[in-house]
């Protein structure tokens, strides 16, 4: 996880929120990226791929969250995850692009932020369905920085 924040003192829209912000600050940077990708763990990751997989994480298991309130089955995800590395993740990262991503990013984010905020302790502690707690599902989707921090700052 991202060491902005303790999971003993961050709270689930933290958590969110937080990441976006350490994702994004990372991003400001990428529009320097000389088009060399990062190999981590035996992937393969640029700007545009970091931006895709946390965009992603956040979709998946807010559908997840979502689902599980609902009292529905939650549908399993097709995503091919960082795996998969497309001719899409390779191209140039320009303003425009992190224009985009503090955009999606940021409104992602908000949802996220909105629906933690409206649950009670109880509900984020003792989620109905299978799966983590929503308080852990959270502090999950802050691990996506990861993403972001294999490609690192570029400055």
């Amino acid at each position: 996880m991202s060491d902005t924040n303790t999971t003993a003192t961050v709270t689930p829209v933290e958590a969110v929120t937080g990441m976006v912000d350490h994702v994004l600050a990372l991003a400001a940077t990428w529009t320097a990226w000389n088009g060399e990708p990062a190999h981590v763990d035996g992937r393969v990751y640029t700007p545009h791929k970091a931006i895709r997989r946390v965009a992603d994480h956040m979709v998946d298991h807010l559908a997840e969250l979502e689902a599980r309130l609902a009292g529905e089955r939650t549908q399993p995800d097709h995503w091919h995850a960082s795996a998969v590395t497309t001719e899409a993740d390779r191209a140039p990262f320009t303003q425009e692009d992190l224009d985009e991503a503090r955009s999606r990013l940021t409104r992602l984010a908000r949802i996220w932020a909105n629906r933690l905020d409206a649950l009670t302790d109880e509900q984020l502690d003792h989620s109905p369905g299978e799966g983590w707690s929503f308080r852990e599902l959270a502090l999950h989707v802050q691990e996506s920085t990861y993403y972001a921090d294999a490609v690192g700052d570029l400055s």
